[in-house]
């Protein structure tokens, strides 16, 4: 019975499993950044600071609670007492010989400390919602390059693969003709020997295209049983010379959420500092008391306020670190200013010789040739109107230029990002 119980449980475990079929999802890059908008865990998590800054103004905004007391209060009376005047009932035989007392007090904060805290809390809001936006743009740009990656590595393993599948086909050809001793079997072995360098390569791009599929199902959330697959788009770049740099540099200052939250950590610590110095100034506690016997009269009443003698403590440290903390963060902001101008214009520049790299490359048109080249080397190949030498050496340069193309591609693309992103905003 144990045995077959536990095969029956093996049978339910195997069948969950292999009902989680693997699935291949193919999206546009379109798709793709919005699936991540929709579903990045990252994205999602940051966007509840903005609540929670949200909650902070709405606590600033309450008032203090009143504060009730009750004291003095006998919880039984002597003989003595009750043979001396007797304190009568407030209503039945509640309190009766029982003496208390009750004071109800409120706090009211003075120097408008309630309005100045509001005011600071709001520019932390303002900031939560930046900082959320420097979250967004550094993702999108992580998102978008692991894209270009991942078509990269498409279409690089393609060619590969055309490879792989030329040298397989005309390795059967040769074992055909070394055992018929058409063919030296040096020349097979060095087919073989081609054939497994290029294998080692092809791993080496399986493994950089998995870490890739990791990167990209992690940042969209997608189930890692799952493969994605890219949809290659001609996708029209911009020309350089049309993106004027002076223009972009003015616009960072405007559009980059790091710069927006140097310039707001300025405006809180001046709201920080006008909230400081109301400290200062002490707040008033108004009371009012019920003594029910043991103050001159019977069923006293009386009313009072009270307040803190600024001798010693007149928030002097805090005022001194919130002017220290506002002229750091004009410090800060010149930076993050002179920072973001430098990484504009490397980006720019690195952009601009990209772009001519590549349309350099696009002039020669090579790309097409080398496909019919291919076919044609190993037809030539097989009819020995080429050496073995000729053809590996086309082989090795095929792979190369090929290579370069997209790689100069892809860079032009993750380059153009790179420069969207210095800026803070898309570059129509």
């Amino acid at each position: 019975m144990r045995k077959n119980g536990f095969l029956l449980i093996c049978t339910f475990l195997t069948s969950i499993v292999f009902a989680q079929k693997a699935e291949v999802i193919r999206l546009t890059r379109e798709q793709a950044e919005g699936l991540f908008l929709k579903q990045n865990l990252q994205l999602l998590a940051e966007k509840m600071n903005i609540d929670a800054a949200d909650a902070a103004v709405i606590q600033a905004k309450l008032w203090d609670n009143p504060n009730f007391s009750l004291g003095d209060v006998n919880l039984w009376s002597t003989k003595s007492q009750r043979e001396q005047e007797q304190i009568p009932a407030l209503f039945g035989k509640f309190a009766k010989n029982t003496e208390f007392t009750m004071e109800l007090s409120q706090m009211i904060k003075t120097a408008g400390k309630r309005g100045k805290l509001i005011n600071r809390e709001k520019v932390s809001k303002e900031i939560a919602i930046q900082e959320f936006e420097e979250t967004l743009r550094g993702l999108k740009l992580e998102v978008r390059k692991s894209l270009q990656e991942l078509i990269y590595l498409q279409s690089y393993q393609r060619i590969l693969n055309h490879q792989q599948e030329a040298f397989s086909n005309l390795i059967v050809a040769y074992k055909n003709q070394v055992a018929q001793g058409n063919i030296a079997k040096k020349d097979l072995i060095r087919l073989q020997s081609s054939q497994l360098e290029l294998s080692g390569e092809i791993y080496e791009v399986k493994t950089n295209y998995n870490e890739q599929q990791k990167i990209i199902k992690t940042l969209l959330n997608i189930p890692p049983i799952d493969t994605v697959e890219i949809q290659e788009e001609d996708n029209t770049v911009k020309n350089p010379d049309d993106i004027l740099l002076p223009k972009i540099l003015e616009e960072a200052s405007e559009s980059r959420p790091d710069i927006k939250i140097a310039n707001l950590q300025i405006d809180y610590f001046n709201k920080d500092l006008l909230y400081e110095k109301s400290q200062k100034v002490p707040d008033l506690t108004f009371a009012i008391n019920y003594d029910r016997i043991s103050a001159p009269w019977k069923d006293f009443i009386g009313f009072g306020v009270s307040f803190d003698l600024p001798f010693f403590n007149r928030n002097q440290g805090n005022v001194k670190l919130a002017q220290v903390n506002r002229e750091q963060s004009k410090y800060q902001a010149k930076q993050m200013v002179n920072t973001a101008q430098q990484e504009i214009t490397e980006a720019y520049n690195n952009y601009s010789e990209t772009y001519h790299l590549y349309k350099d490359i696009q002039k020669e048109n090579i790309s097409e040739d080398l496909d019919h080249m291919l076919d044609a080397y190993t037809r030539n190949l097989m009819k020995r109107n080429i050496s073995m030498l000729e053809f590996t050496d086309f082989m090795e340069a095929y792979k190369t230029n090929k290579e370069t193309l997209l790689h100069t591609q892809k860079n032009l693309y993750i380059q153009f990002e790179e420069l969207q992103y210095t800026v803070g905003k898309e570059i129509r």
